[in-house]
């Protein structure tokens, strides 16, 4: 579909809705341009979140070294990417015709038409959706830790720990996701933030207590094998493409968005690689797929796990957000729905249920849709867009990025699946 024919056609100009989007604030009103500081901070918020938690566990497959490796490299890949689609947008923009490109679901559909947005609109769904089963897994794992309650124990003769606190979770969940706008849960962002923080800075300060105590063997490279499944937690971890463009127009020196970016690209990465190191130098070959369970017993680890269980469960209703943006857009006339969102959770509650491992799952969700989302998508749209005006090395990069991103997305996944088979049967 060529782009000088879009341009002409009323078909192709956007017409933003009013009704919340992937890309809409948590406040009511889109706030003022951002400052440099604030457009750091608003990326860091994005980007951060659970599945750094799964890094140590991936570190302890891949080698320390391998996994340093892939974290530096995805966060590079992961930026170039971003950036793939703030110029894409740019130019779009530039012609005559077409309307402000707010969202990634926009950029798609101005690009590719109606497939495009079908694309990044089922794409965004699964990717949401699969955070938020982690968030449950993560929850009903952590609780059943702290219970001292073993997975094959019954509760009430039929439920398993797990099982008992993830229906716990769901009928509080119904009421938080029937919430109808972001406006109220602006705290909740806020307050998940700061815990994501604390809850880091505590359990790398005890990872160097404990690494200081035991010193345990370590390996440097786990294997080709693992190599699918580690480049999964870590794309999974860098999740947060779909904000790129939001924050961007929010930005109030365009110019330096770039740069903005990538200092914080980078300070995310040497967070997230001093992370899985300290974790896995910690701990070995003992390193668990939630690293905040290797801790121990103790009042503050208590408090740690307790807080983070808290800020996820907080989190769900946020990160749901844009799945029933898209749900209620193509299903019920961007009307809200309570059934809708309602069979949305119980769906999500389920798939918790079935997925035995926190890491197994990042790492599937990562290569799966992550993958796609993060790289495939990006370079694909950036074809696209410049296919007139890049020369042949332009061309050659997109196409090995969309080939990178196809090839993580098929092995990863496989690998993952393998995993998550091979921990229900154990």
């Amino acid at each position: 579909m060529g782009l000088e024919k879009e341009t002409g056609s009323s078909s192709h100009v956007l017409h933003v809705p009013n009704l919340p989007r992937e890309d809409t604030p948590l406040l009511g009103k889109r706030p003022k341009l951002s400052s440099t500081p604030k457009t750091f901070a608003n990326v860091f918020i994005a980007i951060v979140g659970a599945g750094v938690l799964g890094l140590p566990y991936t570190f302890k497959k891949t080698g320390w070294v391998m996994g340093s490796l892939m974290v530096f490299s995805v966060a590079f890949l992961t930026y170039h990417c971003m950036m793939l689609l703030i110029h894409t947008r740019r130019k779009l923009e530039s012609f005559q015709g077409f309307s402000k490109i707010a969202s990634f679901g926009d950029l798609g559909f101005t690009v590719c038409g109606p497939i495009g947005r079908v694309s990044v609109d089922f794409m965004i769904v699964l990717a949401q959706a699969g955070f938020c089963v982690s968030y449950l897994i993560f929850i009903s794992n952590t609780l059943a830790y702290l219970m001292n309650l073993q997975s094959s124990e019954k509760i009430l003769g039929f439920l398993s720990p797990k099982a008992l606190f993830i229906w716990s979770c769901f009928p509080f969940q119904l009421g938080l996701n029937s919430i109808p706008t972001l406006t109220h849960m602006a705290p909740l962002s806020i307050f998940a933030d700061v815990v994501d923080l604390g809850a880091m800075g505590v359990v790398m300060t005890e990872d160097v207590m404990f690494y200081l105590k035991n010193r345990p063997p370590l390996e440097a490279f786990g294997g080709f094998s693992v190599f699918f499944y580690g480049l999964g937690v870590a794309v999974y971890a860098f999740e947060g493409i779909g904000m790129v463009l939001p924050l961007e127009s929010e930005a109030k020196h365009k110019a330096k968005f770039g740069k903005v970016l990538a200092l914080c690209m980078t300070f995310i990465a040497l967070l997230y690689g001093g992370f899985g190191l300290l974790g896995y130098f910690a701990f070995g070959d003992d390193t668990k797929d939630i690293i905040t369970t290797n801790l121990g017993a103790g009042i503050l680890s208590t408090l740690v796990q307790i807080g983070l269980c808290v800020n996820l469960f907080f989190t769900f209703p946020l990160m749901m957000n844009p799945v029933y943006e898209v749900i209620e857009r193509r299903c019920w006339g961007s009307r809200y729905s309570l059934w809708l969102r309602w069979v949305a959770v119980l769906g999500v509650s389920l798939i918790a249920l079935l997925v035995p491992n926190f890491a197994d799952f990042l790492a599937l969700v990562g290569s799966s849709v992550c993958s796609a989302l993060g790289f495939v998508l990006p370079a694909l749209f950036h074809l696209i867009a410049f296919k007139q005006e890049q020369g042949w090395r332009g061309f050659v990069l997109d196409s090995a990025i969309i080939a990178f991103g196809f090839t993580i997305a098929v092995s990863g996944t496989w690998i993952s699946l393998s995993e998550i088979l091979a921990a229900k049967s154990s």
